[in-house]
């Protein structure tokens, strides 16, 4: 059990590990986002619900570290027409948790997001509850798996081509 006040420390080390990795998604700082990762990072939005088995059934995004790279590298191309010209992103994130901590090992923690997306489509609101494990790699806060439930993730989605 950690004390009161290493507890507050490392609240306060997580919430602004969510606020900046929220600044790199909102201003396209597609590598800087990449950065955050751990090595085996896994990045996951289902589809359907909340608990499925990303093995056996379909995803939104289920991306192991080599497909993050692979995503980032697709976006810095330029080539994502429907993101031509770019959504303008800002987030609100609220609720953050810490859920918990393995000694010496990865933190679980948990948030609320809104995003406001504006784009030449439309204004497009999207909500979801954020699922974080961080993991300490070199004295520095990392992502070592992140799971983003949509609140309408059972219904028909527009393109999903920024980082959510």
């Amino acid at each position: 059990m950690l004390s009161r006040e290493s507890s507050a420390t490392l609240m306060s080390a997580v919430t602004a590990f969510i606020y900046k990795e929220a600044r790199f998604q909102d201003e396209h700082q597609y590598e800087a986002w990449e950065a955050l990762w751990t090595d085996d990072g896994i990045y996951w939005v289902p589809a359907n619900g909340d608990d499925i088995d990303p093995e056996q059934q379909m995803s939104i995004i289920y991306d192991n570290r080599s497909r993050i790279t692979l995503r980032i590298k697709q976006l810095l191309t330029g080539k994502r027409h429907t993101q031509t010209p770019q959504s303008r992103l800002r987030r609100l994130v609220s609720n953050i948790e810490l859920m918990d901590q393995q000694p010496g090992g990865d933190i679980s923690v948990a948030s609320n997001c809104l995003v406001f997306e504006s784009s030449l489509r439309d204004d497009t609101v999207w909500a979801a509850r954020n699922e974080y494990r961080l993991r300490y790699v070199d004295g520095e806060l990392r992502m070592a798996y992140k799971k983003v439930i949509l609140v309408n993730n059972e219904k028909a989605l527009f393109t999903l081509s920024f980082l959510i």
